[in-house]
């Protein structure tokens, strides 16, 4: 099975301006190539916002038009999320898109009460796991990293995706997690996260990465750069650890229940 090829784009995003970041990203992702699969932000089209009733899009709107077609122009999956608006609710919705056309949709399950995102925001409440060049990726996004239950590896899946707009004073806690995210799942690790400051005057440091099963930088980044992270997760070599560690066959049971 060949190896996925990964891409993170860690840029900064202008304050709730979609037409000029799509923009800007169109340009990033035009210039890469050979990528499988392309990871943007978190709310990519506005920054971190709580102004749902004004930045949000209508589900299936110009945003996911737009992943369609990067996707298509690339010969890559795009990922990355944004703020929807579907039956009278709003969403933070991280979209999955194929150079196929085919899309896959997950809600944030965690909403950061801290900036009133609960408010803002209605939460998800299923995982979504979407198969990908023979790689099987969990999607999740920001907060989420913070509550390992939910992302609990169940032998479905071969790496999680986080896209994130994660503060820089807390910088050491994203990294940390990641690395034990990857670590307790016996997964590979992908953290898209932003650079620059938000419309709030909130800073962040970016502090991409994508980690191999043992919590190990497959590509790392210094801070506060834009930089484009890439990295080859294969398949054959995390399935030849897990046959010699195989920890996930001591994991406790447990059942998910939707809200």
């Amino acid at each position: 099975m060949p190896a996925v090829k990964v891409a993170v784009l860690q840029t900064e995003l202008l304050w709730q301006d979609p037409k000029a970041n799509r923009q800007q990203l169109a340009g990033q992702i035009a210039a890469l190539d050979g990528a499988d699969l392309i990871v943007l932000p978190e709310m990519l089209t506005t920054g971190f916002s709580m102004q749902s009733s004004e930045i949000a899009e209508p589900a299936g709107g110009e945003t996911l038009h737009w992943l369609k077609q990067q996707a298509a122009s690339s010969g890559a999956a795009v990922c990355g999320s944004v703020a929807v608006k579907e039956q009278g609710q709003y969403y933070n919705r991280l979209y999955f898109v194929t150079p196929q056309g085919e899309s896959f949709q997950y809600d944030k399950k965690h909403l950061f009460r801290m900036a009133g995102e609960h408010q803002a925001y209605q939460a998800g409440s299923k995982r979504v796991i979407v198969p990908w060049r023979g790689l099987r990726f969990c999607l999740q996004i920001c907060y989420d990293l913070r509550f390992p239950v939910f992302s609990r590896n169940r032998n479905d899946y071969d790496a999680l995706i986080y896209v994130a707009n994660w503060p820089a004073p807390r910088r050491l806690a994203w990294r940390t997690l990641l690395a034990a995210r990857a670590i307790e799942n016996q997964a590979y690790v992908i953290g898209c996260n932003r650079i620059g400051s938000d419309g709030n005057g909130v800073q962040y440091s970016g502090d991409s990465l994508i980690l191999d099963y043992l919590g190990q930088p497959l590509a790392d980044v210094a801070a506060n750069q834009a930089a484009v992270l890439q990295a080859e997760l294969e398949l054959a070599t995390l399935q030849q650890f897990k046959d010699k560690f195989p920890a996930y066959l001591d994991a406790d049971d447990f059942e998910l229940l939707d809200i």
